[in-house]
Parts: C-alpha cells; sequence; structure tokens
C-alpha cells in the first residue's frame, strides 16, 4: 500500500520536482523492522538491476549487478527499494535537474539533491545519500527534511562511488526522526537505546563563519536557542579552538587531492563529457603538492584530538545547517560552509527544518555530537524537534 501512495506522490509531483533517475514500479516491502517503508537511493549507490549513472552520461549504460551493501542490509530489513535519486554529477559540484520541492526555480542543494527532494516531498519515506563536504545536512536544510550524516565509517560503503575516502560518509534522509532511528539501527547494527538528556546541554556555536550565515539565519538560531531555554534545557555558548579556524581550508585540500586519485581517470579519459566544475575539481587536486594534503590532514587530525574538551561540557552543539534558504537558481548547490569542518573531523550531524520563510522555504539547523554519539544524538534529536518548526506532505 505505502508503495502505491509513494507513486501516486511521484506520478503527481515528478514532472516538477524531478528527483528520480529510474523507478521500479513492482518494489515491494519485506518483513523487518524496516517493512511498510519506501526507499530511495542516491544514484552513486549500487542497486542490483538499476543504472548507476552517477549524474554523468558516461555512464548512462552502467547497470548495477548486485545492491551496494548498505542496500543490501536494508532491503533485507523490509524496505521497498523504489528506485534511484538524482545526484550531482560524481556527487561534487554540478547540479542534476531536480528542483526545490518547497519553491521550484530555487536549488534543492547537492550532491544528494534528488534524496533530500524526494523525502521532502512525500515520494519516499527513507532515502540513502552521501556527504563529502555537505552533500546531506545542506540540501536537508533547503528543502525542509531531516537528514542524518553519522560519524564517519558507521555505515557501509561497498558499493558506493569513492569520491574522497577519508571523508566520504554515507547517510539518511527521513520523513520522521522514528525512522531515522530504525534505519540507523540497522545500518549500523547497534540496537542501543538512549534516553534523551534532561535537561539537555546545548552548546551554540556560531563556527568560525558565522558571518557568512543570513540575517534571518543567524535569528532561526538564535530564536532556537531560547525557545530551548525557555524550557528549561541548558544553553551555553561554545568557542571553537583557533585550529578550527583554518579546517575548511583543510578539508577542501583533503577532498580535491582524493577526488583527483579516485575519479582523475574520468576527467582524463573523458575531457568533453565532463562539467567545468568537476574539471576544476580535479585539475586543481592534480596540482596539489603532497606536502600540502599532508598539512591538512595533520590539522584536520589536530582539530579530531580537540572534540573531547568541546563536547565536555554539552550533549550537542547548534549550528546553522547552511548559509540561508535555498538561493534561487538552479545553476549551483549552495555553499557548504557550515558543513565541511563537522565532514573533516567525522562527528555525526543531524539536520532539522528549524524555521520557515513566508515564502515556505525552510531554514534548516544542524545538531553536532561527538563522534561515536549518533545514539544519543538521535534519542535528543527528540527534544529538538518538540521545538523545530516541522512541515509534513
Amino acid at each position: 500500500m505505502r508503495v502505491e501512495q509513494c507513486l501516486a506522490r511521484i506520478d503527481l509531483r515528478d514532472a516538477e520536482v524531478r528527483g528520480w533517475t529510474h523507478l521500479d514500479r513492482k518494489a515491494a516491502s519485506g518483513k523487518g523492522p524496516l517493512s511498510g517503508s519506501v526507499l530511495a537511493v542516491k544514484d552513486v549507490i549500487d542497486v542490483a538491476g538499476m543504472p548507476t549513472r552517477h549524474g554523468s552520461p558516461i555512464f548512462v549504460d552502467n547497470v548495477a549487478k548486485c545492491d551496494a551493501e548498505a542496500v543490501a542490509i536494508l532491503r533485507a530489513a523490509g524496505a521497498a527499494v523504489l528506485g534511484k535519486t538524482v545526484t550531482a554529477e560524481f556527487a561534487t559540484y554540478a547540479p542534476g535537474p531536480t528542483v526545490n520541492p518547497r519553491k521550484p526555480g530555487h536549488t534543492p542543494g547537492g550532491s544528494s539533491s534528488g534524496s533530500a527532494a524526494v523525502v521532502a516531498d512525500g515520494q519516499a519515506d527513507i532515502a540513502l545519500g552521501t556527504q563529502t563536504a555537505g552533500s546531506m545536512i545542506r540540501p536537508a536544510s533547503y528543502c525542509g527534511v531531516l537528514a542524518f550524516k553519522p560519524t564517519f565509517g558507521r555505515y557501509p560503503l561497498g558499493g558506493v562511488l569513492e569520491t574522497a575516502p577519508s571523508l566520504d560518509t554515507l547517510g539518511l534522509f527521513a520523513r520522521n526522526i522514528e525512522l531515522l532511528e530504525h534505519a540507523d539501527a540497522v545500518l549500523a547494527h547497534d540496537e542501543e537505546q538512549s534516553s534523551p538528556s534532561r535537561p539537555l546541554r546545548v552548546g551554540m556555536c556560531r563556527t568560525p563563519f558565522w558571518s557568512t550565515a543570513s540575517d534571518e539565519m543567524q535569528s532561526a538560531v538564535l530564536d532556537f536557542a531560547d525557545a530551548l531555554a525557555g524550557a528549561g534545557h541548558e544553553i551555553r555558548e561554545v568557542d571553537l579552538p583557533p585550529p578550527f579556524f583554518v579546517l575548511n581550508d583543510a578539508q577542501t585540500i583533503i577532498h580535491r587531492f582524493e577526488a583527483a586519485q579516485a575519479l582523475g581517470h574520468i576527467r582524463r579519459d573523458n575531457p568533453d563529457e565532463i562539467s567545468e566544475q568537476f574539471r576544476t575539481l580535479i585539475d586543481q587536486g592534480l596540482a596539489d603538492r603532497k606536502e600540502d594534503y599532508a598539512a591538512a590532514v595533520r590539522l584536520r587530525d589536530e582539530c579530531r584530538g580537540l572534540l573531547p574538551a568541546i563536547f565536555s561540557s554539552v550533549d550537542l552543539l547548534l549550528t546553522p545547517g547552511a548559509p540561508g534558504a535555498a538561493p534561487d537558481g538552479l545553476q549551483a548547490t549552495g555553499d557548504p560552509v557550515f558543513q565541511r569542518l563537522w565532514t573533516a573531523v567525522g562527528a555525526p550531524c543531524l539536520g532539522i527544518p528549524g524555521a520557515w520563510r513566508a515564502d515556505g522555504l525552510p531554514l534548516g539547523l544542524q545538531a553536532v555530537a561527538m563522534p561515536g554519539h549518533d545514539r544519543r544524538l538521535l534519542a535528543n534529536a527528540k527534544t529538538l524537534i518538540a521545538f523545530a518548526m516541522l512541515k509534513e506532505i
């Protein structure tokens, strides 16, 4: 029944939203903890018998022979695998055709654009995405949907396109927190039952990039923190130590250097079938010196070592999910400035809609926890969502 409901929604809306690249109209749920839920899969992740095109015409005829490990796990848990969703080219920066389901003409974000859009629009219950810089939390912020980027390495990456192996992280979009919890438990083989912290200790973390956030995004974060404080939760300012001020630059170097190693052959062998954005990323990575890459890795490791002190007195950090609402236009996917540093250190992040503009676009917030505290973050998310202005399709 749920598959039919999603297909009806797709028939009504996909011509406008354009979130899918392939559908299996005969998809069916199995038995298990995710029975009755409908799964969408980002098109850099293999699904048996379906094309994996990576958002590129180069791979138009590339049909997967077997499920990616994560897809197989979710299928075995009862999820109906409905199809593949649009990705930015090679999970990087050149956008696909998907529009923001809340306001067409505005970007849905990227690179997990289709996965965010179809869940936000009610066309699927859960979706797999990936994040190497800001490819999950930013689309979640722009589209108004829950997203979870877990601790680095928590979910298996077999059958997923490798873009930057020390950063690539598989994650989830979901229509509610209960589905996120169930899917996380299945994918991570982690049944830990954490209770929400009472009161919740929230670190207001403006990050070094606070000035890049719009006035309305800054207000959304501050108002959200005030609402939590008014309900008796503890709010305290948390300033990141100096190494974090240059961590985004380090993440950028690591990303493009590793992408050049993983994907450089595509740029070399198909120079006329790639976007300018992809060409530039690979060329910059090929031009980076090994010494600069090594220095960036050392800085990242230094910042990881500082995390226990940062989280010593808080359960989570509250930050913007993006610089603002989804920008107008479909030529770019937005700025990952508020995700790069957390992806670099491998911390679990939760994206939630925090406020809504009068024009229907959401302002997404981001909750960040200590690596390895995924189940605790999801438990505490229930408290946060009680204060979030969620909209349901």
